[in-house]
């Protein structure tokens, strides 16, 4: 199946990594690509992923860190090394698909990867279709292109009601990141 978390609220990377531990929790093999989210002080998950999940979840950042260490302040735009960033992971998403080495494969922010023009709607719809009827496949992240929610067997857009950022409530470890 192809899986799509999308949309303004919170919860679509929470929502893929429940995915990725009920999958484990059966027996599956798990991949996850992030996409646009280089660095290793922002994802707290990470660590739990490699130290506990060591062999049955593998991950692969991309991206460069989009949060200044010493400002902590994020970086909008695009660079040339973001896109080529995004080439990377989505060579490594096609590497794995062909590999048929997971049973579950995650592309976190690949839909806010195209939306910001790092990679095309066709190049990953390139790869969403070479993968085998057995893969089940994830794509979360803002904007998902009408063209994969097309192809979607389970579209979720999740909705911002009211979120405590827009009362000046900084991100907190372990809750946000």
């Amino acid at each position: 199946m192809l899986q799509i978390y999308t949309g303004n609220g919170k919860g679509k990377t929470t929502a893929s990594l429940g995915l990725a531990i009920r999958a484990v929790g059966a027996g599956k093999r798990v991949g996850i690509i992030y996409f646009d989210k280089g660095g290793e002080t922002h994802y707290s998950e990470r660590a739990v992923l490699r130290e506990r999940f060591a062999g049955e979840i593998t991950i692969v950042p991309t991206g460069l860190d989009r949060i200044d260490p010493v400002t902590n302040e994020f970086r909008f735009g695009v660079t040339e090394a973001d896109r080529q960033e995004a080439h990377r992971g989505l060579q490594m998403a096609r590497e794995w698909i062909a590999s048929q080495q997971f049973d579950l494969i995650i592309l976190d922010e690949i839909n806010s990867t195209v939306a910001l023009g790092m990679l095309t709607i066709e190049e990953v719809l390139a790869v969403v279709r070479a993968r085998p009827s057995e893969l089940e496949l994830v794509l979360t992240g803002r904007d998902a292109p009408e063209a994969f929610t097309e192809l979607a067997d389970l579209f979720t857009e999740m909705t911002l009601v009211k979120h405590y950022f827009y009362d000046s409530v900084p991100a907190r470890a372990g809750f946000d990141y």
